[in-house]
């Protein structure tokens, strides 16, 4: 039985993953952004446990860590959530660039940061759940690509950092996917949403718990997930 600490384990492709790891026997830890969120997340994944951080304030997340319990074993660290707001660079405000920046890629580097003295004792796995747009940026999409970017580049320079410790680290690039931010993004972009074209949220999930389950003279890098023809 392995231990893994998710982020946005409340909905989406986080809480497929944390379903399909604890239906298999494995502990969850999922992050939640406050303690009425934090009950939900019990309630729709029962046999999880949570830690409280809101990660669009990364520089609180290690006094909030501070004031709880955390595992004295993490096999694994998934980061999962994630928040976009599209709009072109000539209108999108400075508040919307900070808060996708915040979420998508400083609290990781935080979280991970205060997480690696243990994930170092167990060789443990860090998986970022990043985007299609990680790899390309389109029009509209500057300050969310550029977050997803950012993350890509976070997880290749702690991929090169942590080799001596063991620790295994994978960047997962899917395209659309069928969840409730997609659905949000098609509000934004004023179209209609039909989630039977995009990538299911549990084709992802497979791709995460292929990256976990990998032998350990392995690693997934770097694994793009497209819509089947």
């Amino acid at each position: 039985m392995q231990t893994h600490l998710i982020t946005g384990a409340g909905s989406g492709i986080g809480a497929v993953v944390a379903r399909r790891l604890l239906d298999r026997g494995d502990q969850v830890v999922a992050v939640a952004r406050d303690v009425g969120r934090a009950r939900e997340i019990v309630a729709e994944l029962p046999g999880a446990s949570t830690l409280v951080a809101d990660l669009a304030n990364p520089g609180r997340i290690s006094w909030a860590l501070s004031k709880q319990h955390l595992p004295e074993r993490i096999d694994s660290l998934l980061h999962v959530a994630g928040v976009v707001d599209l709009g072109t660079v000539a209108d999108l405000p400075p508040a919307l660039w900070e808060q996708q920046l915040a979420v998508n890629l400083v609290a990781p580097a935080e979280l991970t940061r205060l997480l690696l003295p243990v994930l170092r004792v167990t060789r443990g796995q860090v998986v970022f759940v990043n985007s299609g747009a990680g790899l390309h940026a389109h029009a509209g999409w500057a300050a969310y690509a550029a977050s997803k970017h950012g993350l890509k580049a976070l997880a290749d320079a702690l991929r090169a950092e942590e080799a001596e410790h063991g620790v295994r680290v994978t960047s997962i690039f899917p395209g659309r996917t069928a969840t409730p931010m997609q659905e949000r993004v098609h509000q934004q972009e004023g179209s209609e949403y039909v989630p039977e074209r995009f990538i299911s949220a549990d084709a992802v999930a497979t791709t995460v718990l292929t990256a976990l389950d990998l032998p350990r003279d392995a690693q997934i890098t770097d694994l793009t997930v497209r819509p089947g023809v």
